[in-house]
């Protein structure tokens, strides 16, 4: 009543209406939302229709009394999809039961698990290592076995396979296991020191033939290049086995960069020493890693571990003389 008091009649009814128009506003915008929200698929292809039609977004929304932004989703969810048929849900269904989740949710140990996983035929176990191989390396790889495939024994008999090994001071932790009680993982007894590095390494050379191995050569410190691979390698240990076997002799070495040196290929050429054709990274098809495997545990089976390289060269010459003849077949 004061503010009609204040007020003209005319502006007082002017008032009132303006008041009017906003709360039909609000509704009619209410209502809208409401009919975007449930618009039917019937309306939806009508209104869709008339925009082929040539018909404008906001006639169309004038016409329907909605929203044009609806109109406008509704035309372009169109156009992307080719149907008016709007998608119900975007939830995924769930993919577990009642009884699923109330399992789920139970509190076991990791024990019982481990015990579940074992019953199914599952273990924990480290994976397995391996190079990354190229389609090229897979082909020669291939190649290289369906060629040999049908040799026999007397032919593999005059190969003398050849590798390079690297050993620590330190040994691999992985290659030793303790026996302990459960609760005890971090006691002293429990625990084997292990330097971040592994300690200082010895490079070794050593070779196989059926029957038979070299001497196991030691590097001392210093690179290995192609000259002191011909001084140290095959002038005194390949070269030999040349003359025992014969003419049907065949040396296998990796393409480390030091075997394909210039000077190696003339020195195998003037001593008329076969050299295998070797595909890339195939260390795996090389007897010789087997061996090296085993001389690395023998080491860290030892009772006393080696301090320095010193005695880790004599405890490698030791046990490399005493591998089972057996190993090398």
């Amino acid at each position: 009543m004061k503010l009609q008091k204040r007020m003209s009649g005319d502006q007082y009814i002017e008032h009132v209406s303006q008041q009017k128009r906003h709360v039909y506003e609000n509704i009619r915008n209410e209502t809208s939302e409401a009919t975007r929200n449930h618009l039917d698929d019937l309306t939806r292809g009508t209104m869709i229709g008339k925009l082929e039609e040539g018909r404008i977004v906001t006639s169309v929304a004038a016409e329907f009394g909605i929203n044009k932004s609806v109109v406008s989703r509704a035309w372009k969810a169109f156009q992307t999809t080719c149907t008016a048929v709007r998608k119900v849900g975007g939830v995924r269904p769930r993919t577990t039961t009642a009884g699923d989740d109330r399992y789920t949710i139970l509190q076991v140990s990791r024990f019982t698990v481990a015990r579940r996983l074992h019953k199914g035929g599952l273990f924990a176990r480290r994976p397995e290592r391996c190079l990354p191989l190229k389609v090229g390396h897979r082909r020669h790889r291939l190649q290289w076995c369906r060629e040999h495939k049908n040799w026999t024994t007397d032919q593999w008999s005059c190969v003398l396979f050849t590798d390079e090994s690297r050993f620590r001071t330190r040994s691999d932790s992985q290659r030793v296991l303790i026996w302990r009680e459960i609760g005890t993982r971090f006691y002293p007894s429990s625990i084997k020191e292990r330097h971040r590095y592994g300690g200082p390494r010895v490079l070794v050379w050593g070779a196989i033939i059926l029957n038979g191995q070299t001497e196991l050569h030691i590097f001392d410190r210093g690179s290995v290049i192609g000259d002191r691979y011909c001084e140290e390698v095959l002038l005194p240990h390949v070269r030999l086995f040349r003359g025992a076997i014969g003419p049907d002799y065949i040396f296998m070495d990796d393409n480390a960069r030091p075997h394909r040196t210039l000077a190696v290929e003339e020195l195998l050429e003037c001593e008329d020493i076969t050299r295998m054709d070797w595909p890339a990274y195939s260390p795996d098809l090389n007897p010789i890693e087997h061996v090296w495997d085993a001389l690395g545990r023998r080491i860290a089976a030892r009772l006393h571990h080696p301090e320095n390289t010193q005695q880790l060269k004599q405890m490698l010459i030791e046990e490399w003389a005493l591998l089972p003849q057996e190993m090398l077949h």
